[in-house]
């Protein structure tokens, strides 16, 4: 599903109209977001935190990166009741989360949220998932070996460093792919996963713009 149909079946969820959409972020007309829910491609990153938060929702929800529909948090209830997780520079292959050095930054993440599993940030490096993520773009990611079919992953090929892509299943093995079109999608054959080998770190949950 694209981005806009999401942003029309959530925003018609809530029982909310496009002018009241409209007013919430900033566009003068209803005609704007009719224009996003019949073609979304090219939405700036700001504009999808905005319609995000107007439907109660997170950017990774609309973007269909996460099939859960999480509230953000105001930003000080964020903080005041918040976990803080690391955010690392990178993964290296074999490391264990809790071992890697490279800690970079910190982020704050929900009570709610960190009460499902382990979580860390990946500062996300190249262009390889532009234009929804850029060089910079902090993703949250809930460390887990395994992922459903379309969800953003976080994985590692042949004891390189950990990469974003997207994830697709098929019975006789998986894709890789990139959101930029520059880049060619990557098929790894079920004996691949196996000997190569490729791992699954983590399903990226959220994502937070560095603007």
């Amino acid at each position: 599903m694209e981005i806009g149909q999401i942003i029309k079946k959530r925003r018609e969820k809530l029982g909310m109209s496009q002018e009241e959409l409209a007013q919430k972020v900033g566009y003068k007309s209803r005609s704007s977001i009719n224009k996003i829910e019949v073609d979304g491609r090219g939405l700036p990153q700001s504009k999808i935190a905005a319609i995000a938060k107007a439907l109660d929702t997170t950017p990774a929800y609309l973007m269909g990166w996460d099939n859960n529909i999480a509230p953000i948090i105001n930003g000080t209830k964020h903080k005041k009741s918040g976990v803080t997780i690391n955010v690392l520079g990178r993964v290296a292959a074999g490391t264990p989360i809790e071992a890697v050095e490279d800690i970079i930054d910190t982020e704050e993440i929900t009570q709610e949220m960190a009460s499902t599993g382990e979580f860390f940030g990946l500062r996300i490096d190249g262009d390889s998932m532009e234009p929804k993520m850029s060089k910079g773009d902090i993703v949250i990611v809930r460390q887990q070996d395994d992922a459903e079919s379309g969800d953003t992953v976080i994985v590692s090929i042949n004891g390189t460093d950990a990469t974003c892509k997207r994830l697709r299943k098929y019975r006789d093995g998986i894709e890789l792919i990139s959101t930029n079109p520059s880049y060619e999608p990557m098929f790894f054959s079920n004996k691949d996963i196996v000997n190569k080998p490729v791992k699954i770190i983590g399903k990226v949950v959220e994502l937070r713009c560095k603007f």
